[in-house]
């Protein structure tokens, strides 16, 4: 008789036998065991370390600040721009890269009471990324808003009761910690019946899955690239507004990047034309570049056949914890429509769950309250990892290694 296991890993063979033609692991150089955790910290592109050594060499190097002009360096926070644009559904020059999505945050948030002047609300998620909810709180200090706070199927309720006085619609386009991804259209929608602006986080989306922020009519978003983009640690966030506010976005942090005419030196700061207005300072270029290499990953898969790879990732995963783990409590949603590209499930042991998988090879990340997060980047994941992922569980669960007395490593769980 075929045990659950054998059947199981008969099938993940089978999967990834389908989906060969979307696995890229070649194009990374990946840690030992199971990498699970590509929601928090991408793995490394191996057109990476190439680039940067060629950029340290050959341009910092030899042409050192020459290279700003015969290097283009200039020019880079556009030129990655578009190629994150291409990927969130956004017609080039609305995106730029640079900065740090708190920043980038604080730019679009301040930005959009200048373009709602007059409106006092701003209506969020409470389940958002603590920064989100930091620099919003920050903001509607500084403008004078109340934040009223609606989990997002809550929103179109408190939208209409709000009503004309809401400026600002602010969400994550997928939950940090359940993984589920919520209608952007829809919202976004909502937001514009009521004269709103809306602005998404997509610091869980980009890379995993496709955005449609020109069709869908969104006026704002920012996003993270060292995440599902694999731009390495600290790489730099990007934001988007859509063309039609360029003339009226007016940044709140004005650096000489973004002026008209920088090398003009003017003591008056006159805003660039077009989305270079949201640059402020010198960006940091090495990672940038090393963000822009990071990218070409996604010139050998579109972001369509990701999103199809990420899905059967992550319902087969779903199928492994029913099979062998059913004991642990789901809290991603199982319907595909609704879920980004991580499985999330909570337990009483979650941190000892994850430090002890760790140990097995197996990396996640834990979340407060009691999530272990298993983050699914797609291109280099394969549906043996998965299987390989429930089968640990299942052994630390029956060994008791998560009921060890074990301390954090550091501050990062």
């Amino acid at each position: 008789m075929t045990s659950p296991v054998d059947a199981l890993g008969a099938r993940a063979a089978a999967l990834d036998a389908e989906h060969a033609g979307s696995d890229l692991r070649h194009l990374f150089d990946l840690p030992e065991g199971v990498y699970l955790a590509g929601n928090s910290l991408g793995a490394l592109p191996r057109a990476v370390p190439v680039r940067l050594e060629a950029v340290m060499r050959e341009q910092w190097g030899a042409e050192a600040v020459s290279a700003w002009n015969t290097r283009g360096w200039w020019h880079v926070p556009r030129r990655v721009g578009d190629r994150i644009g291409a990927l969130v559904g956004a017609g080039a020059g609305q995106v730029v890269a640079g900065d740090s999505t708190s920043v980038a945050l604080f730019q679009v948030f301040r930005a959009a009471a200048r373009l709602r002047p007059g409106r006092r609300t701003v209506v969020t998620d409470p389940g958002s990324f603590p920064t989100d909810l930091y620099v919003l709180q920050g903001v509607a200090a500084d403008v004078g808003w109340q934040v009223v706070l609606a989990e997002p199927h809550e929103v179109p309720a408190a939208l209409d009761a709000h009503g004309e006085d809401v400026a600002l619609l602010a969400l994550s386009h997928v939950d940090y910690r359940t993984g589920e991804l919520w209608d952007l259209e829809g919202l976004t929608a909502a937001a514009r019946e009521v004269g709103a602006l809306a602005a998404w986080d997509l610091c869980h989306s980009v890379g995993a899955v496709p955005v449609q922020l020109d069709e869908a009519g969104v006026d704002l978003a920012v996003g993270c690239t060292y995440k599902y983009l694999n731009g390495g640690p600290g790489s730099p966030a990007f934001t988007y507004v859509a063309r039609r506010h360029h003339d009226a976005f007016e940044p709140a942090v004005r650096g000489w990047h973004g002026h008209a005419q920088p090398f003009a030196m003017r003591r008056e700061h006159e805003p660039a034309p077009g989305i270079d207005r949201v640059r402020i300072g010198t960006p940091p270029l090495l990672s940038m570049l090393a963000l822009e290499a990071a990218l070409e990953v996604f010139d050998a898969v579109p972001i369509e056949v990701v999103r199809e790879r990420s899905l059967s990732l992550t319902s087969f995963l779903l199928d492994c914890l029913d099979a062998l783990v059913p004991e642990v409590e789901l809290v991603t949603p199982r319907a595909p429509g609704r879920r980004g590209s991580q499985v999330s499930v909570r337990h009483a042991e979650a941190f000892g769950i994850v430090r002890a998988l760790a140990a097995r090879g197996v990396v996640g990340d834990y979340r407060e309250p009691g999530i272990a997060r298993f983050g699914i980047a797609a291109p280099y994941v394969t549906h043996s990892d998965v299987l390989a992922t429930a089968t640990e569980l299942r052994r630390v669960l029956d060994t008791g290694e998560h009921l060890a007395d074990v301390e954090a490593e550091g501050p990062v769980t």
